[in-house]
Parts: structure tokens; sequence; C-alpha cells
């Protein structure tokens, strides 16, 4: 990290749903046309979203569009990034469907992250994107995932993401991970990992009456979480969740 680092680090994790907005379960069949058209409330919500980004420093997003006609042919991730004044951002596409559809886990950042990776999970369509601020062991690893619905499915996934993080000592994970922490698969991963299970998970799905915690901000033990909250405003079908998270010294400034 440098000097600009902020010590108390502001993140939030989206799953956006390319835009659209769904309000009640029966909207998935009522609505199901604007999983492939694009529609004037997808960028009024980008747009109310882009309004709250700057309130943080690195953002990951989930189910961005990477540019198909449901999204009028634009990458969701780089509108958001350039509406918010956000310098940084990049992409990873997962899933396409010809050209009606192309998911992507996205990263928006006010930090230059000093390497971007992409990693495809095991299974269909779904990705890890890896970014790092700093260099060598100080280092700040940011991991975003999107999992899968099946538990076999999440377990393969979170056994790679375990992998992937084991040479890094300050790991922030956040994304859709579709499970709560207390399922098999998410206490396996805290077993292999140094990730710490959340003490007071916060229920993000559905976004209009939420019951399930199944998005995650999860941190390394040297990386403590000030607060976690989800935003009252929902753009898609799960509420965003934030945190506040102090660095420790080593990832401060020098």
């Amino acid at each position: 990290m440098n000097d600009t680092t902020p010590r108390l680090l502001r993140v939030l994790s989206c799953n956006i749903l390319a835009g659209a907005s769904v309000q009640r379960y029966r909207q998935y069949v009522t609505r199901s046309w604007a999983s492939v058209l694009p529609a004037r409330t997808k960028q009024d919500n980008l747009d109310s979203l882009a309004r709250i980004l700057p309130e943080f420093d690195v953002v990951g997003l989930q189910e961005t569009d990477a540019g198909s006609l449901r999204s009028g042919f634009r990458n969701q991730t780089r509108y958001l990034a350039e509406a918010a004044g956000m310098p940084y951002w990049s992409h990873q596409p997962n899933r396409q469907m010809a050209r009606l559809a192309h998911s992507a886990n996205g990263l928006i950042s006010r930090l230059e992250p000093t390497q971007v990776l992409d990693y495809p999970l095991p299974g269909h369509g779904r990705g890890a994107l890896l970014a790092r601020f700093g260099e060598g062991e100080d280092a700040l690893a940011v991991v975003i995932a999107h999992l899968s619905l099946g538990p076999q499915a999440r377990e393969r996934q979170l056994a790679f993401i375990a992998e992937l993080i084991g040479e890094h000592r300050h790991v922030i994970l956040m994304g859709d991970l579709n499970t709560d922490p207390y399922s098999p698969e998410m206490r396996r991963l805290f077993a292999r990992t140094a990730l710490q299970p959340p003490v007071d998970p916060r229920p993000t799905f559905p976004s209009w009456r939420p019951r399930r915690a199944i998005d995650h901000i999860l941190l390394s033990p040297d990386l403590r979480l000030e607060r976690q909250w989800t935003l009252p405003d929902a753009f898609s079908d799960h509420l965003p969740l934030a945190a506040e998270v102090h660095l420790p010294v080593s990832l401060g400034p020098h």
C-alpha cells in the first residue's frame, strides 16, 4: 500500500442483477423480459448506485453486465466507475448467452491495484477476481466471487478460493456466495483458511424482505471489522453489504 491508503477501508459488495429491479418473487416471471432487454429502470438503478459508490474505497460487483443486449451493450462496471468518478475498475466476464446477456464480476476502486487476476472457478460460468494492493507479504488481496447455487459446486469453488488465498496474509473475500455462513462448505472454508466467520451475519436476500445472509465480506484475522451493515436501497434482488475495515500497521503509510 502507499501513503494515500486510508487506515479505515470502506468496502461494498453488491449483486446488481445487471441493473434489474425485483421486488416480489413473482416478478422473476412477470418481468423475465428484463433479463434480456434493456430498460429505463435499469439505467435509473445504475445511476442511483453510482451516487453512493464515492462513499467507498473498494467495491465488488456481481452480476454486472459486460456489454450485451440487456444492458444496451454497455459495460456496466465501467459505466458505474466513470459515473461515480472512481479512477480504477476491472471486470471478469463469466457467463455469456450469445449477445443477450453477459454476466461478470466487477471491481471499482479509488485505490490503484498493483495487480488484477481473473480465475475461472470449477463449474460452468463462475469466476473469482483477485486484486492485489501493495507488494509482497504486505499486499492486501481482495477477492470478488459469485458462487453457484448447488452445494457441491460451491464446495469445489470454495476449495479453489481457499488455495488461491493461501499465500496471502491480508485478505478480504467478498461477494454473493449463495450460502449462509453456517453451511458445511463455508465451515470447511473457515477450517482451510484464516478467514473469520462473521460475528453478526446480515440478511441480504431477498431485498424486499431479507431472510438469508448469502452475501459476505470475510476478513483475515489481522483485518479488524469496525462495523458491517446493509444499505437500505435495493438496486436488485440483493441488498448491498458494506463494511468498514481497520487495516494493520503493516498496510498503513510507511
